[in-house]
Protein backbone atom coordinates (compact mmCIF):
# COMPACT_ATOMS: atom_id res chain seq x y z
CA UNK A 1 0.00 0.00 0.00
CA UNK A 2 1.57 3.72 -0.73
CA UNK A 3 2.53 5.54 1.97
CA UNK A 4 0.02 9.13 2.52
CA UNK A 5 2.38 11.23 4.04
CA UNK A 6 0.54 10.21 7.80
CA UNK A 7 4.36 9.72 9.06
CA UNK A 8 5.34 13.35 8.37
CA UNK A 9 2.02 14.35 10.42
CA UNK A 10 3.63 12.51 13.11
CA UNK A 11 7.24 14.21 12.84
CA UNK A 12 7.19 16.90 15.74
CA UNK A 13 8.91 19.98 14.75
CA UNK A 14 11.82 20.57 17.02
CA UNK A 15 13.18 23.95 17.70
CA UNK A 16 16.55 24.32 18.27
CA UNK A 17 17.96 27.33 20.23
CA UNK A 18 21.08 28.68 19.55
CA UNK A 19 23.35 28.52 23.24
CA UNK A 20 24.54 32.07 23.84
CA UNK A 21 28.25 31.71 24.75
CA UNK A 22 29.80 34.14 27.04
CA UNK A 23 33.40 35.33 28.23
CA UNK A 24 33.16 36.11 32.03
CA UNK A 25 35.71 38.06 32.78
CA UNK A 26 36.59 38.99 36.80
CA UNK A 27 39.25 38.99 39.37
CA UNK A 28 36.95 37.54 41.90
CA UNK A 29 36.31 33.42 41.72
CA UNK A 30 32.98 34.63 43.50
CA UNK A 31 31.69 36.75 41.34
CA UNK A 32 32.76 34.34 38.07
CA UNK A 33 30.60 31.72 40.04
CA UNK A 34 27.96 33.94 40.31
CA UNK A 35 27.82 34.85 36.36
CA UNK A 36 27.92 31.76 35.80
CA UNK A 37 25.05 30.44 37.70
CA UNK A 38 23.19 33.58 36.03
CA UNK A 39 24.37 32.04 32.52
CA UNK A 40 23.48 28.70 32.56
CA UNK A 41 20.45 29.53 33.91
CA UNK A 42 19.40 31.77 31.49
CA UNK A 43 20.11 28.87 28.80
CA UNK A 44 24.10 30.09 28.13
CA UNK A 45 27.42 28.39 28.25
CA UNK A 46 30.33 30.39 29.51
CA UNK A 47 34.06 30.72 29.69
CA UNK A 48 36.20 32.61 32.14
CA UNK A 49 39.14 34.57 32.47
CA UNK A 50 40.62 36.52 35.55
CA UNK A 51 41.33 39.31 34.32
CA UNK A 52 41.54 41.87 30.81
CA UNK A 53 45.02 40.21 29.71
CA UNK A 54 43.24 36.78 29.62
CA UNK A 55 40.68 37.71 27.95
CA UNK A 56 42.71 39.46 25.12
CA UNK A 57 44.87 36.40 24.91
CA UNK A 58 41.80 34.29 24.68
CA UNK A 59 40.93 36.35 21.41
CA UNK A 60 44.59 36.56 19.98
CA UNK A 61 44.55 33.10 19.44
CA UNK A 62 41.64 33.25 17.13
CA UNK A 63 39.50 30.22 18.16
CA UNK A 64 37.22 32.00 20.40
CA UNK A 65 33.80 33.64 19.37
CA UNK A 66 31.68 34.98 21.91
CA UNK A 67 28.07 36.54 21.96
CA UNK A 68 28.57 38.62 24.85
CA UNK A 69 31.89 39.32 27.09
CA UNK A 70 31.28 40.28 30.51
CA UNK A 71 33.80 42.22 31.53
CA UNK A 72 35.00 43.85 35.08
CA UNK A 73 36.44 47.16 35.66
CA UNK A 74 39.54 46.99 38.53
CA UNK A 75 41.45 44.09 38.19
CA UNK A 76 44.90 43.24 38.13
CA UNK A 77 47.50 43.40 34.87
CA UNK A 78 45.38 44.55 32.45
CA UNK A 79 41.93 46.26 33.68
CA UNK A 80 38.05 46.47 31.94
CA UNK A 81 38.62 49.88 30.17
CA UNK A 82 41.90 48.81 29.05
CA UNK A 83 40.84 45.19 27.99
CA UNK A 84 37.95 46.93 26.22
CA UNK A 85 40.08 49.03 23.77
CA UNK A 86 42.22 46.41 22.84
CA UNK A 87 39.11 44.06 22.00
CA UNK A 88 37.48 46.53 20.07
CA UNK A 89 41.00 47.56 18.32
CA UNK A 90 41.06 43.51 17.43
CA UNK A 91 38.01 44.21 15.95
CA UNK A 92 35.85 41.89 18.14
CA UNK A 93 32.05 42.51 17.58
CA UNK A 94 30.73 40.84 20.75
CA UNK A 95 28.40 42.51 22.84
CA UNK A 96 30.66 43.60 26.00
CA UNK A 97 28.49 44.57 29.34
CA UNK A 98 30.68 46.41 31.87
CA UNK A 99 30.26 45.15 35.28
CA UNK A 100 31.74 47.79 37.81
CA UNK A 101 30.67 48.60 41.71
CA UNK A 102 31.70 52.35 40.21
CA UNK A 103 28.77 53.17 38.04
CA UNK A 104 27.53 55.88 40.16
CA UNK A 105 31.38 57.61 39.54
CA UNK A 106 30.11 59.08 36.06
CA UNK A 107 33.33 59.95 35.25
CA UNK A 108 34.51 56.34 35.60
CA UNK A 109 31.66 55.33 34.08
CA UNK A 110 32.39 58.09 31.31
CA UNK A 111 35.51 56.37 31.14
CA UNK A 112 34.62 52.65 30.62
CA UNK A 113 31.42 53.03 28.02
CA UNK A 114 33.91 55.41 25.72
CA UNK A 115 36.81 52.38 25.97
CA UNK A 116 33.78 50.13 23.74
CA UNK A 117 31.13 49.34 26.05
CA UNK A 118 27.96 48.49 24.74
CA UNK A 119 26.13 48.13 28.34
CA UNK A 120 27.22 49.02 31.68
CA UNK A 121 25.89 47.37 35.12
CA UNK A 122 26.49 48.17 38.71
CA UNK A 123 27.00 44.62 40.83
CA UNK A 124 26.26 42.87 41.50
CA UNK A 125 24.73 41.44 38.29
CA UNK A 126 21.45 39.29 38.01
CA UNK A 127 19.04 37.08 36.26
CA UNK A 128 16.78 40.17 36.43
CA UNK A 129 19.23 42.49 35.01
CA UNK A 130 20.80 39.99 32.52
CA UNK A 131 17.52 38.62 31.14
CA UNK A 132 16.50 41.50 28.73
CA UNK A 133 19.80 41.66 27.17
CA UNK A 134 20.02 37.94 26.90
CA UNK A 135 16.61 38.00 25.33
CA UNK A 136 17.74 40.95 22.51
CA UNK A 137 21.05 38.92 21.66
CA UNK A 138 19.18 35.58 21.24
CA UNK A 139 16.65 37.35 19.10
CA UNK A 140 18.99 39.10 16.78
Amino acid sequence: MASTGGDIEQTKSVEVKKKLNVLIVDDSALIRKLHEAIIEKLGGISQTAENGEEAVNIHRNGDASFDLILMDKQMPKMDGVSATKKLREMKVTSMIVGVTTLAADEEEYKAFMDAGLDHCFEKPLSKDKLEPLINKLMDA
